[in-house]
């Protein structure tokens, strides 16, 4: 069957690849709409961890069901399904221990184009679809479901991870796809003041519609001045890291609150070396600064509680989607959209049927 593969770091391209092979809990699945994913340009542009030769890329997708292994209870055949980003190994031995995103190994949540084919192809094996696979609430769209398999949870997984409480005062920086849900969901968990962190003219008018007070711009001076400002020299509760260079991670803890405040990471720095932790506004390692990296959550439970966020009007997850493709060919160029960013561009849906 086709499928869009890299094929070595930095050279993407279409191949023949076996068929998927069904499994007794796994399901065979057909993609109806997927996404390229910044971690898609990371993986192929960015380095990092060595891949397998002709690796299937992409993990954001809806799908159809086409087979169900025999132990299979929740789905059938021809049903529509939220495919989850993220796909933990739920019988893993560290589930029991909550170690939901890492229980076999680093990053073993994160399997779907990274050490098991994606589902950037014409078929794809989800192995265990009763603790993966998404129901779709009734009138939830295509863009919507597919915006919740990873732009909404891990923009919400940001939100939560950065411990928020009534009435505070939050930085997002980075305001891309993840930043805007993490805006939203900073919103959901009682932000008081929400201030976002970007220029592109698309994204600061969005992140207003999510929820955002203020948007911050690089380009109007030193961001930690920006925020120290605007709080009176105390700094914020929380800031999410969503986006940015190695310098953002620094910039975070300069502008966070002594003794209470929280930095939620949730964005992806590439490459080797060491992240910066400033000496002074750490508190020469004695702020009582909380500091938490995340992958996202996934899973079938966290994706259907993503949905129902939509069902209800809580979320708006359509507003991500600015350009639409059609067909399995087209996924090259949504990758390089995704790549280049365009002005008008924030995320690209890949219609296959």
């Amino acid at each position: 069957m086709k499928a869009f593969v890299l094929k070595e770091p930095g050279v993407v391209g279409y191949e023949q690849v076996p068929e998927p092979v069904l499994t007794p809990y796994g399901a065979i699945l057909k993609p109806v709409a997927v996404a390229p994913c910044s971690s898609d340009v990371h993986t192929v542009f960015g380095g990092g961890s060595r891949k397998a030769p002709n690796l299937v890329l992409g993990h954001e997708c809806v799908a159809r069901v086409l087979e169900v292994g025999e132990y299979v209870t929740d789905f059938v055949p021809g049903e529509l399904v939220a495919v989850p980003a993220i796909t933990p190994d739920w019988r893993a031995k560290s589930i029991q221990e909550h170690n939901f995103k890492h229980a076999s190994a680093p990053f073993s949540g994160h399997q779907l184009g990274r050490t098991q084919p994606g589902v950037f192809s014409e078929r794809f094996l989800i192995p265990d679809a009763d603790t993966t696979l998404a129901k779709i609430p009734e009138g939830v769209s295509l863009e919507q479901a597919l915006m919740c398999v990873d732009v909404v949870t891990t923009g919400f997984t940001g939100a939560q991870n950065a411990d928020i409480k009534f009435g505070d005062t939050v930085v997002v920086m980075g305001i891309g796809p993840i930043g805007l849900m993490a805006v939203a969901g900073a919103a959901h968990l009682g932000a008081a003041r929400i201030l976002a962190v970007g220029s592109r003219p698309l994204c600061v008018k969005t992140a207003y519609e999510f929820g955002a007070t203020e948007v911050l711009s690089y380009k109007d001076g030193d961001i930690v001045k920006q925020v120290m400002a605007r709080t009176d020299g105390i700094g914020a509760d929380s800031v999410i890291i969503c986006g940015g260079n190695d310098e953002v991670f620094a910039q975070a803890i300069d502008m966070v609150r002594y003794g209470i405040g929280t930095v939620s990471n949730v964005n992806y720095f590439g490459g080797t070396g060491n992240l910066p932790f400033p000496k002074f506004s750490g508190g020469r390692g004695m702020a009582g600064k909380t500091i938490r990296t995340e992958l996202a959550e996934g899973g079938r439970a966290r994706i259907e509680r993503m949905l129902s966020m939509v069902k209800y009007g809580r979320i708006h997850p359509e507003k991500l989607v600015t350009h639409h493709l059609n067909g399995l060919d087209q996924i090259e160029d949504a990758l390089y959209l995704m790549r280049d960013k365009p002005a008008d561009l924030i995320k690209v849906m890949v219609t296959m049927e």
